[in-house]
């Protein structure tokens, strides 16, 4: 097992990266597609999520363990959702924000028959914030196994910046 940078218990799986500076913006759980996505033939550094100034952008989260890369929920959208939100609250929370402050969801589905199911979750998640939210429907995601995509813009209130 791994520790977090957070002190709690990590999953067996890869260690977590410590956040990184580059172009002046703090780089939350860096990543190499060439590990992340093995079967593919990438090599790209990415992050989970950005911090530029007193805005943090959280990159597409889906139905994976990010400790682990495992997949969850497979062929269960609400689970899917479920983890996708716990990934966006852990994220905001290394990153020095919280679920209150988010300002933007954007949800991807697979099937718009899997609407409510995710919808009925992420409002759980969001109750009492009133995000904005975009929803889009397209033909797939990066592995089969997804069947829904959420990422989220937050702010850094002053206040907890100071």
């Amino acid at each position: 097992m791994t520790s977090t940078s957070e002190g709690r218990r990590a999953k067996a799986g890869p260690a977590v990266k410590a956040p990184i500076v580059a172009g002046g913006h703090t780089r939350i759980r860096p990543f190499n597609t060439r590990d992340t996505y093995p079967e593919q033939n990438l090599d790209n550094d990415l992050c989970q999520a950005v911090v530029a100034g007193n805005t943090v952008y959280v990159r597409g989260q889906i139905g994976q363990d990010l400790d682990t890369s495992e997949s969850v929920g497979i062929g269960d959208a609400g689970a899917q959702a479920e983890q996708a939100m716990a990934n966006i609250a852990m994220l905001l929370e290394e990153a020095g924000s919280r679920m209150e402050h988010l300002v933007k969801l954007t949800i991807y589905l697979i099937d718009p028959r899997y609407r409510e199911a995710v919808y009925r979750t992420v409002g759980r998640w969001t109750k009492g914030v009133h995000p904005i939210s975009t929803g889009l429907v397209v033909s797939a995601l990066a592995r089969p196994e997804w069947l829904c995509e959420i990422d989220a813009v937050a702010v850094i209130p002053e206040e907890v910046r100071a």
